[in-house]
């Protein structure tokens, strides 16, 4: 029983992990595309973008960090 629990909770965590990438990803993919649009809009050459994936970046290694203070305290 206490194996089978054991295994549950790797299992877990590795599904954790793998959102960890699949959320950075999807984050920096939908700024950079509302940066695309809106440097289009006013005419700028990429300042909005790289200002929104920057952004993007850092709200979500702050989240990941917070994710895992999170699980290493479980």
């Amino acid at each position: 029983m206490a194996l089978r629990k054991s295994k549950k909770k790797q299992l877990n965590k590795f599904l954790r992990f793998t959102g960890i990438g699949i959320q950075l990803g999807g984050s920096i993919y939908i700024f950079s595309y509302i940066g695309k649009k809106l440097d289009a809009y006013f005419g700028f050459e990429k300042v909005i973008t790289l200002s929104l994936v920057l952004f993007a970046f850092v709200v979500t290694m702050y989240s990941i960090i917070q994710q895992l203070k999170k699980m290493e305290d479980e």
